[in-house]
């Protein structure tokens, strides 16, 4: 590297807006990239960014909390966006109301699978008791699992990459499986994705079509608000089967 550019570099790498500028083009690329390919959903443009971010930090050796002080004004626009799905969710208000016990019924049978089948998963490999508590909410937003792992004795800094990873992988692979499944309604389809794959499933669903998106954000609000209730009530449980 050149003395300038060492300099420039030296400069940049002290400002908060490093982590900001770089997420933001990352993102971009990966969008870019994710619409040239026609929008398949194996170029999901959150993998290919985070991609991009851990090659370049790794590359460049910045810390993550360098990173993070820029990027933490991106983290804070995830509550005015989640508050702004509510928006697509009036417009379909009349059909939410028509299709309320089945959405209840949907939200509860998800919410279970979703906890039981991973803690039995884990359980299965020889997972410890702090791995299976942290698996229990992988479904739900990051920032609620963790306060729930955090509550009942699991590990959050885990729970946040096993909800990340469980977002990802619901937006590949929700399409393949629903055309297997020969499910066709798009407030169904959102409203799984949703349930499975919380935030960044919900992205994907929008991106598919507004009623699919509308329905997986209200998926992902009523299963976070379950799974809060639900895995502290699970937590004894797991913790037998742990010790087993």
């Amino acid at each position: 590297m050149s003395p300038d550019i060492s300099q420039i570099w030296v400069y940049l790498s002290a400002s908060p807006l490093l982590g900001l500028t770089i997420t933001l083009l990352a993102y971009q690329a990966a969008f870019k990239l994710y619409l040239r390919s026609g929008n398949n959903p194996l170029a999901n443009p959150v993998l290919i960014a985070v991609a991009m971010l851990v090659l370049f930090l790794t590359a460049t050796g910045t810390r993550y909390e360098t990173y993070f002080a820029g990027a933490q004004f991106v983290h804070f626009l995830l509550g005015p966006a989640t508050v702004a799905l509510a928006i697509p969710l009036y417009t379909q208000f009349k059909r939410v109301r028509a299709m309320l016990l089945p959405v209840l019924a949907g939200l509860l049978a998800g919410s279970l699978t979703a906890i039981v089948s991973a803690v039995l998963i884990g359980w299965l490999f020889g997972a410890s008791q702090s791995t299976l508590l942290s698996l229990a909410p992988k479904s739900v937003t990051t920032p609620i699992a963790m306060g729930i792992t955090e509550r009942i004795g699991g590990i959050p800094s885990l729970t946040a990459v096993l909800v990340i990873v469980t977002g990802i992988l619901g937006a590949l692979g929700a399409r393949y499986v629903f055309d297997a499944m020969k499910l066709r309604d798009p407030a169904i389809r959102g409203f799984a994705i949703g349930v499975a794959a919380h935030g960044i499933g919900t992205a994907r669903a929008f991106q598919v079509n507004e009623q699919s998106g509308a329905f997986a954000a209200l998926a992902m609000g009523l299963n976070g608000a379950l799974t809060a209730l639900l895995v502290p009530v699970l937590a004894p449980w797991i913790s037998q089967l742990a010790s087993r």
